[in-house]
């Protein structure tokens, strides 16, 4: 997969699964889940600094721009209990973010029917390093190139393997069956 853990990728896309578990399922929408995860120094262990899911804050928001929102919203205490040392340092949250490998239980929106920000747009925007994927978003309700867009942006996307088929199910939760 890459030169890191491939364990501690599949974790984190198990916790971002369960971020996606707690969506309220919709007939018109995807349920997902997201997962930031930071390291100061390559020396420093990985830590969950955010969690996000689709509609977990106001607005018809997606995984991704909620994880990434209340990541935003800690205050310079709250960064320095997650991740020890940020303060000394004088990282902002811009500069961890730039440290930050975003896991999604489905491939970031690339265009949203709503009218709000897409995810990748978000992510780019936000400088992530990497984005780990557990399965593409599927052409039920648009056409998604979001992975494309991140890749573009010089974001490293790498596609997750063993998970695909639990992810696109909870997914699809309250969704009429698909052939």
């Amino acid at each position: 997969m890459d030169e890191s853990n491939q364990i501690d990728h599949i974790e984190y896309i198990k916790a971002a699964l369960e971020e996606a578990k707690k969506c309220t399922p919709v007939p018109t929408a995807f349920c997902v889940g997201c997962v930031l995860v930071a390291r100061l120094s390559s020396a420093s262990p990985s830590t969950i600094i955010s969690t996000g899911y689709s509609r977990e804050l106001p607005g018809n928001t997606h995984a991704e721009a909620n994880a990434l929102q209340k990541a935003r919203a800690l205050s310079p205490i709250d960064l320095e209990a997650i991740l020890p040392g940020c303060r000394e340092q004088g990282l902002t949250i811009d500069d961890i973010l730039q440290r930050t490998d975003v896991y999604t239980t489905m491939e970031p929106c690339s265009t949203r029917t709503s009218g709000l920000a897409p995810c990748a747009d978000a992510l780019i925007a936000s400088k992530v390093r990497r984005c780990f994927i557990g399965v593409g978003e599927p052409d039920d309700f648009v056409k998604c190139e979001g992975a494309q867009k991140l890749d573009a942006a010089g974001i490293k996307v790498i596609w997750t393997t063993g998970m695909e088929d639990e992810c696109l199910a909870v997914a699809r939760a309250g969704h009429a069956r698909i052939e």
